[in-house]
């Protein structure tokens, strides 16, 4: 098992909590986090005869729990958000329950109702850089907490092709092109056939993949909603359906744009990600040579980086907010990290191993637009070294930054 860099917080949350949700995409390893915490009976509701009891009496179930319990795939069984809230309300123990859940607790409207307040949510995502490296720290804060940017130790080998190609789900991790391929057509249809069925009453399973392979294409891009309901020929308010479920089972996710103004970035473009770019690989019918000579390499590296960061973000203490940048005039910054007191660090993505100061325009434009509230600007290449162009902008290798400890 490779360990987890969220699981200390796992730890903090059962100390002071009677519930946690561990929600994020199938197949990122929930189960197995959880069940390598000891003290904790399991019950899974993938199994018939829990599922049945659940549906039919969540009030029975919970009441003969005895101890410490896991509950995995609890969006299956919605009543049971109720009846575990009244049991919680009785005795507030911490860390009674240990929930799981390919699906947003936002997408189940009885668990933010009947828990809030006491229950806290922990998005597990496919296996991050560091994990797979078996590096700790964060970098999120690593770019808010180090004035000068040094980087123990040299640069490792970084390849953004075989990174995007590979993507981070644990099992197929290490397995052969066609054996990843197979895995991932088979995640997709178990996905769209089961956990959109859980949470929906839609059934659409050809639509679905054949929007996620759109959105694929479009990865980075701003998410122009009339041009994609052209482009996939679904009635526009149908496709709203369809990206809120595609967010809810952890396929799709939107960075929102960064303003000033908060109320804006509820309004104004986000960009696409999809959570998993091994999984955009897949449905574009890529492998690792052909992102390398495509012309999709730059807008998947930036995908991949700013899930990387969405991961870094969950165990960091800065914790901060991610969006994306783009001014009246069309000029723009790839990400926009928000930290605590309204700090900023900017980064730009390039898939190059050589830049120049121009590359770094949309950072100097930021810093002069922010002041002091921009705390660094870093562009990430794939160079060897790290290259000053301000006193806060900094060209930096991406395996330099993920691999430092």
């Amino acid at each position: 098992m490779i360990p987890r860099l969220i699981a200390p917080r796992l730890g903090d949350a059962l100390a002071d909590r009677p519930v946690v949700l561990v929600t994020g995409p199938r197949q990122s390893g929930k189960t197995t986090l959880v069940r390598s915490i000891p003290g904790y009976a399991y019950i899974t509701l993938d199994a018939t005869a829990p599922l049945d009891a659940a549906r039919r009496d969540p009030e029975g179930l919970v009441a003969g729990v005895r101890e410490p319990t896991v509950i995995d795939e609890v969006q299956r069984a919605p009543g049971l958000f109720r009846a575990i809230k009244a049991s919680v309300d009785r005795d507030r123990t911490p860390g009674r329950f240990i929930l799981t859940g390919s699906t947003s607790a936002m997408a189940v409207p009885q668990a933010s109702e009947a828990l809030a307040g006491r229950m806290e949510i922990i998005t597990l995502w496919p296996l991050s850089f560091r994990e797979v490296a078996g590096t700790s720290g964060s970098v999120c804060d690593m770019l808010f907490d180090n004035e000068d940017l040094r980087l123990p130790g040299g640069p490792a080998v970084f390849d953004p092709a075989v990174a995007i190609a590979t993507g981070g789900y644990p099992e197929p991790l290490r397995w052969s092109d066609r054996r990843r391929d197979a895995w991932f057509r088979d995640y997709v249809q178990t996905v769209c056939h089961r956990d959109v069925t859980d949470i929906s009453d839609i059934v659409a399973t050809t639509a679905l993949p054949r929007l996620l392979a759109l959105l694929a294409s479009r990865a980075s891009g701003l998410l122009n909603m009339a041009d994609v309901s052209r482009a996939v020929e679904i009635p526009y308010a149908t496709l709203n359906r369809y990206l809120a479920l595609l967010q809810a089972v952890s396929l799709v996710a939107l960075t929102p744009r960064w303003s000033n103004n908060i109320g804006l970035r509820t309004v104004k473009a986000p960009k696409i990600a999809l959570v998993d770019t091994g999984l955009a690989s897949h449905l574009l019918r890529l492998d690792a040579d052909q992102v390398r000579s495509g012309t999709l390499l730059g807008p998947l590296l930036e995908n991949l980086i700013v899930m990387e960061l969405r991961k870094d973000a969950g165990w960091s203490r800065s914790h901060p907010g991610i969006h994306h940048y783009r001014d009246e005039t069309g000029r723009e910054v790839d990400i926009v990290l928000e930290g605590t007191g309204g700090r900023i660090v900017g980064i730009e993505v390039k898939a190059s191993a050589s830049v120049t100061s121009r590359d770094a325009a949309g950072l100097r434009m930021l810093s002069e637009r922010l002041g002091n509230r921009f705390h660094r600007g870093v562009l990430l290449y794939t160079g060897e070294v790290v290259v000053p162009f301000a006193a806060n902008i900094h060209a930096v290798p991406y395996g330099a930054l993920w691999s430092s400890g």
